[in-house]
């Protein structure tokens, strides 16, 4: 598949975030180059690819993350539910608050884990229960039963593992459409990665998760769709099943046999 192709999951459902020639560039410098990709809703995709092939640029393109960056331009579309997320009548923090981010670092606030939770809601204007919407939260994220009896401790007292948990907290408590994961477990143990990956499974069932990993036995273990970039274009997109055992194109298979990359 060339990045010219419309790459469509055919899913009950149909796609919830979409790019259509989407290109962004730093300065001068091609990132990704009119990728289009349709992800399917309520289900992971993943991207994998190496380093410096602009998975990160793309993920970050639908919270509107590359805002922050100097001299970055975008262009073709990035749509959510059929909405350019970059026209002008859009407000940014609206995105990010349907479409939640976690990063490669866990980055609690230096609050207590009950603050860091209920913080985005509280700005937000939640006129709910907080103390509900944080216990809400931290069971969605597998965390409740670790740290029910020290809410009012710092988040930055927690091991790395729980620390991304909090921050998945974190993200579900704005009531996200979709999260957005930048390999989400590279900086954590074995048995954190593990339960991260365990609770990834759970929360498809109410979110669309798209993950960008380095990690092949992640991406073939987590995901339902896997998308290959390569400097900048995407290569081949498709079932996982199909990518990790039957992909269509020579760079895409030198790729997961670890050939090169």
């Amino acid at each position: 598949m060339t990045a010219s192709d419309t790459a469509q999951p055919p899913v009950v459902g149909g796609s919830i975030l979409e790019a259509v020639a989407l290109s962004i560039c730093y300065g001068s410098v091609p990132a990704v180059r009119k990728i289009n990709l349709a992800i399917a809703e309520r289900q992971i995709t993943a991207i994998i690819g190496p380093s410096g092939c602009g998975k990160s640029t793309f993920l970050r393109a639908f919270n509107r993350m590359n805002d922050f960056i100097p001299a970055v331009s975008t262009e073709g579309q990035a749509l959510y539910r059929g909405v350019n997320l970059y026209s002008p009548d859009i407000d940014p923090v609206e995105v990010r608050r349907r479409i939640g981010m976690v990063f490669q670092k866990p980055n609690p606030f230096p609050r207590s884990i009950a603050k860091n939770v209920s913080w985005g809601p509280s700005i937000n204007g939640h006129t709910g229960n907080l103390a509900e919407l944080v216990e809400s939260s931290l069971r969605k994220a597998a965390l409740w039963d670790e740290v029910k009896d020290k809410l009012g401790q710092s988040g930055l007292a927690l091991s790395g593992g729980q620390q991304q948990r909090l921050c998945i907290a974190r993200a579900i408590a704005l009531e996200p459409d979709v999260i957005l994961m930048d390999e989400p477990c590279s900086a954590l143990d074995p048995a954190s990665t593990a339960r991260i990956e365990d609770l990834l499974f759970e929360l498809k069932e109410r979110y669309t998760i798209v993950i960008v990993t380095h990690n092949m036995q992640q991406a073939a273990r987590l995901s339902d769709w896997t998308a290959f970039f390569s400097a900048g274009d995407l290569i081949e997109f498709g079932s996982t099943k199909e990518i990790f055992t039957r992909p269509r194109k020579r760079e895409t298979e030198d790729y997961i046999t670890g050939k090169f990359g």
